[in-house]
């Protein structure tokens, strides 16, 4: 029998081709692969075979997601943002609400989630978005901001505020009136991921659309996304470092300079050395978190930030020292290793920025948590 894996690995890598930089460039990804991957369960390999999806554990989920980021982050970060709105609704909705939208997801439809407003970034309790009670239906109001792969999406599940001051995700149609997605024109980094602005005016959908009937904690709303959100990225950021590591080390085997190889010169290796080290304690990391996420346990939480911050601030960093390697060769707009510069940077950013994430990190310590003050 084949490793489902191993297959999905070389299919990825047959679409991807040498494809990533052309897409790069025109900041946009094949709307026809993008659904042959949703519809093969490609972009969302954790959601369970009850749904049509492939029911992989987190770790198995994790090194595919690793494959895609080495090959191309815009469509790492579709994948990750299809596969936070398949959380989302697996964890949120009801029966009738999973077996729909998660059959459809499953089915080749694409999704965004929107959290992010111009006034509520980190601090996602400024969230000013608004979803009315009205009979047996529900109308929304809001101006939502970097909402990953929401060009691409048939749907986009948004948080809002409800009128009894609890919190609620809603499924939006990308195409229901009083709904304009507006393309974020030329990002530094994933550039073809489909980032856009929502405006969402007297948008009125049927009750249905708002998950599990809505009136749940903020807090719990944004955990439930952000943490395979969190994972997401920070395997995708494993996948950076690998394509640094495997150009920066084809780079310094091949090129001379004062007769010898690049990688002759100690200098350059010892950056050789420091990229292997970051991609290492990178996996580390995240093959940690998955263990905790697959075994349920209680440390699956700050095992997956530890792993979002440890990945993407080593994939900057290595990024930086690619290019460095690299020299003018990798400062061409659209190599592989100046895309994996741009992109590393935007993923200290998203999904809790580095400093949000060394505040989770100090508050774990400070509860006493931490296993220095044991």
């Amino acid at each position: 029998m084949s490793d489902p894996l191993a297959a999905a690995r070389s299919l990825l890598t047959g679409l991807v081709g040498d494809q990533a930089e052309a897409w790069d460039r025109a900041g946009r990804l094949p709307r026809e692969l993008l659904t042959k991957l949703g519809a093969g369960g490609y972009l969302t390999p954790g959601v369970p075979a009850a749904y049509g999806g492939l029911g992989w554990t987190s770790a198995r989920d994790g090194e595919f997601t690793a494959h895609v980021g080495s090959l191309c982050s815009s469509l790492r970060s579709v994948m990750t943002s299809q596969g936070m709105a398949a959380w989302t609704i697996e964890r949120l909705g009801d029966e009738d609400q999973r077996a729909d939208l998660l059959g459809r997801l499953t089915g080749g439809e694409l999704a965004a989630v929107a959290f992010s407003e111009p006034q509520a970034g980190s601090d996602l309790s400024a969230i000013a978005t608004r979803i009315h009670r009205d009979g047996d239906s529900v109308v929304v109001d809001g101006h939502k901001t970097w909402s990953t792969a929401a060009v691409y999406a048939d749907f986009v599940v948004v948080f809002g505020m409800l009128d009894d001051g609890g919190a609620g995700a809603v499924v939006v149609p990308a195409d229901a009136p009083g709904v304009e997605i507006e393309r974020i024109a030329d990002p530094l980094g994933c550039r073809a991921a489909g980032h856009a602005d929502l405006r969402m005016t007297g948008v009125r959908l049927p009750a249905a659309c708002l998950l599990g009937g809505g009136g749940q904690f903020l807090p719990l709303l944004v955990t439930t996304a952000l943490a395979y959100g969190r994972m997401s990225v920070a395997w995708g950021c494993v996948g950076i470092l690998r394509a640094c590591l495997h150009a920066a080390g084809k780079h310094a085997r091949t090129r001379e300079q004062f007769g010898r190889t690049l990688g002759g010169h100690q200098l350059v290796a010892r950056h050789l050395a420091e990229l292997l080290v970051a991609e290492q304690v990178a996996t580390r990391a995240c093959e940690h978190a998955s263990r905790c996420w697959d075994e349920g346990s209680p440390d699956q939480v700050i095992a997956t930030v530890l792993a979002k911050h440890t990945s993407a601030t080593n994939a900057a960093r290595g990024a930086a020292v690619a290019v460095q390697v690299l020299a003018s060769a990798g400062t061409r707009d659209g190599h592989a290793v100046a895309r994996a510069y741009r992109d590393a940077k935007c993923m200290e950013i998203i999904e809790g920025s580095n400093e949000m994430c060394q505040l989770l990190l100090a508050d774990h310590v400070l509860a006493g948590e931490g296993r220095g003050g044991r």
